[in-house]
């Protein structure tokens, strides 16, 4: 057993100007950090109603509030049985630093996003998937149990078998059953920090699926799409696949890509434009492609955090923000509805930069958590005056086709399409009103999808 102590700001609040990663939208708002459970309990039971707060990357308003808690314990922070991979972690530790620390016993986190920066707070309530969820499926499916405090300040220990009903309800509830305090979670054992990755190139999306298809039982897998391609070339891109080398060894993880570089201001919006786009993501394409059908290793970072290496990277996008756009389609209907979107993004001249398209498997009993076995893309626009009408448009082919919008980007979703997507809501909202979490745990996401 060996554990790490991780030190945290005591600064019990501060009123300012907050908004998720996407910076959009904005609102005035208190965030109250609070560095023990009695501060906890003081500002949870207070008269008024609050969301937790982690590290400010969820894309939309799914965690803002007019009063938001940012809770860092620091006693006891991480705690690993290097033997056995379980882990005792805080839920105000960052997947970095978990990661940093247990990788050199040998142990890496079962699913990652593709940011290191999340709270492990912020990774079981938005039940984060990863380029290995066809596999391993969501972050809550390798959660032992975790301890939740609850709207009257009592604290709560659940499980898939302990208060499951609880557990399903936080697992991907957008922080909105209680505030989470510490999770017990069973790591991987992985031999190196590399991963041996391949890419492999594709014309256009037919090409693209059937490589998903052709290399499913590869553990990651992610692809980046070209949004501004038509025609023939729609939806061209490539295919990564990889896992941890077990023929390497543990290396010390490379100084620069810890440190990265820093976009210091927010650049003039007019520089991302449907030429630009058009020219960078021609010239991504070809360079990604001269590495085609090559093996490679590559360090973890590299593999499964390539944007943390450029530090406010949202800043890219201007003053007025962005709004990330990921949904999930099943996959009987996932190559007819893919087309139609990047059909619809690729006329409009607003494709995205960022557009990266994931495999799923099985969904789980979580009441809200996003996956389902199919197709997920993700993409990032730049706001502008008509993005908005091409969302909508956007929505009514996912809605068409059974599909769903995750809660953990979004920041303009109507009711109506969020409760045609996710099927078991009823049990979240019948659950969330029988335990008197609605006058407590709110959100700008909750107040806007009535939840």
């Amino acid at each position: 057993m060996d554990f790490i102590f991780i030190k945290k700001s005591q600064v019990l609040s501060k009123s300012s100007i907050i908004s998720g990663w996407g910076n959009f939208p904005k609102i005035l708002g208190e965030v109250m950090s609070v560095s023990n459970q009695n501060q906890l309990k003081k500002v949870t039971i207070a008269d008024q109603t609050i969301i937790p707060f982690g590290n400010g990357r969820s894309y939309g308003d799914s965690a803002l509030n007019n009063k938001m808690v940012q809770f860092n314990e620091s006693k006891k922070a991480i705690e690993l049985n290097t033997k056995t991979g379980i882990v005792e972690v805080n839920a105000g530790v960052q997947l970095g630093e978990l990661i940093e620390y247990a990788i050199q016993f040998g142990w890496f986190p079962p699913v990652v996003p593709g940011t290191k920066f999340v709270t492990i707070g912020g990774a079981i309530a938005a039940d984060i998937h990863g380029k290995n969820q066809h596999i391993d499926g969501c972050f809550s499916q390798h959660i032992i149990s975790f301890k939740i405090m609850l709207a009257d300040g009592s604290i709560v220990q659940c499980s898939n078998q302990e208060n499951s009903d609880l557990f399903k309800a936080t697992s991907g509830g957008m922080g909105l059953t209680g505030i989470i305090l510490n999770a017990k979670i069973k790591m991987m054992s992985v031999q190196s920090n590399l991963i041996e990755q391949t890419c492999y190139q594709a014309k256009n999306i037919n090409e693209l699926l059937s490589l998903f298809t052709q290399y499913d039982s590869m553990r990651y897998s992610v692809a980046w799409i070209d949004c501004t391609a038509k025609g023939d070339n729609l939806g061209r891109g490539i295919l990564y696949t990889g896992d941890f080398n077990a023929q390497a060894c543990l290396q010390e993880t490379n100084k620069s890509i810890k440190t990265g570089i820093s976009i210091p201001f927010f650049l003039p919006s007019w520089i991302i434009n449907k030429y630009s786009l058009k020219i960078f993501n021609m010239f991504y394409y070809y360079f990604s492609s001269l590495n085609k059908n090559k093996k490679v290793n590559i360090d973890y970072n590299k593999f499964f955090f390539p944007l943390d290496t450029l530090k406010n990277w949202n800043k890219l996008y201007g003053k007025k923000g962005f709004l990330q756009y990921q949904f999930v389609l099943p996959l009987e209907h996932s190559p007819v509805g893919i087309k139609k979107i990047l059909t619809l993004i690729s006329e409009s001249g607003q494709g995205s930069p960022l557009a990266v398209l994931k495999l799923f498997g099985s969904e789980n009993e979580n009441y809200l958590s996003f996956p389902m076995k199919g197709y997920t893309l993700a993409l990032d626009f730049k706001r502008q005056p008509n993005l908005f009408s091409l969302l909508d448009e956007l929505d009514k082919i996912v809605i068409k086709y059974g599909g769903k919008i995750y809660l953990a980007k979004d920041a303009r979703m109507s009711e109506n399409d969020f409760k045609k997507g996710y099927k078991y809501i009823h049990k979240f909202l019948k659950y969330r009103s029988q335990q008197k979490m609605v006058e407590k745990f709110q959100s700008l996401q909750s107040k806007r999808l009535n939840l």
